[in-house]
């Protein structure tokens, strides 16, 4: 018999994800952007990867995320797809794909899904692309929004800094996020905004809010998976917390194999055929 119209209990779907927040449950989210660290993340628990435009700084190794293009936002989240079987999957749209003509967004997250397999999209910004989040929610796609720090916009911005921290903008952020509720997202990434700012929006709102430098307020929290993991050496801003020293453990490891092959101990004769 098929099984073509089974559903997996243990899946976590964007239905699941939002139902989290009711449940009083927080959610754990990291990024992935290959098979290796996706099956390991998946088989650890985590309730949501994200395939994070942060590819195009952990992976490529550019200054930014602007450069990063649709095609290689697609690889990525093909790769995570591959390994991770039960998280909550989210892939960004990359810069230029989401803030133009609504049918070009609506085009670009079609081969997102198609392509890649994930379960849904992230989409920085709020009531300037409006058109764009209700044409792709309307065709089936779920969305997770972005707002607060939106890293694709940061030529406009001038910085890294803290979003929202005056008033009017607090008060603008929080009818942003209103509005992304409105129009249909699943969730609401919230990014380096203050802590009071981020409960009151997460209180304001049924959809789920992920906190990245937004205090422990928020429904749930995402990092970026290698600088959590230390492998990003030497970039250590406040709200991140390293959980390993990966990087550190790698590179003792590579100069233990070098110095071996060096020295000629390795293999020995337990390793050879």
């Amino acid at each position: 018999m098929s099984n073509y119209l089974s559903t997996d209990k243990k899946k976590i779907t964007a239905t699941r994800f939002q139902a989290m927040k009711g449940q009083h449950e927080k959610i754990a989210m990291l990024t992935a952007y290959d098979y290796t660290i996706a099956k390991l993340l998946d088989e650890a628990g985590v309730d949501s990867i994200l395939i994070g435009d942060s590819a195009s700084n952990v992976m490529i190794g550019n200054n930014t995320t602007l450069p990063i293009t649709l095609d290689q936002m697609i690889y990525h989240a093909r790769c995570v797809a591959n390994g991770a079987k039960r998280a909550f999957l989210v892939a960004d749209m990359p810069f230029g794909t989401a803030h133009g003509d609504p049918k070009v967004a609506l085009a670009s997250a079609i081969r997102m899904m198609k392509e890649s397999g994930v379960d849904a999209v992230k989409i920085e910004g709020g009531s300037v692309i409006a058109d764009s989040l209700k044409i792709i929610l309307d065709a089936g796609i779920p969305i997770v929004a972005h707002l607060g720090l939106t890293p694709q916009s940061i030529n406009k911005l001038g910085g890294y800094g803290v979003q929202a921290k005056e008033e009017a903008e607090a008060e603008k952020l929080l009818s942003e996020a209103k509005l992304v509720e409105e129009l249909g997202c699943c969730g609401l990434v919230l990014e380096k905004i203050p802590s009071n700012l981020a409960k009151r929006v997460t209180e304001s709102i049924s959809i789920p809010t992920i906190g990245i430098g937004a205090g422990n307020e928020t429904d749930g929290q995402v990092l970026v998976s290698t600088d959590m993991l230390g492998m990003t050496m030497g970039f250590k801003p406040k709200y991140l917390r390293h959980f390993a020293q990966v990087g550190a453990t790698i590179q003792n490891a590579v100069a233990d194999y070098c110095n071996a092959v060096k020295a000629g101990t390795f293999p020995n004769d337990s390793e050879s055929y």
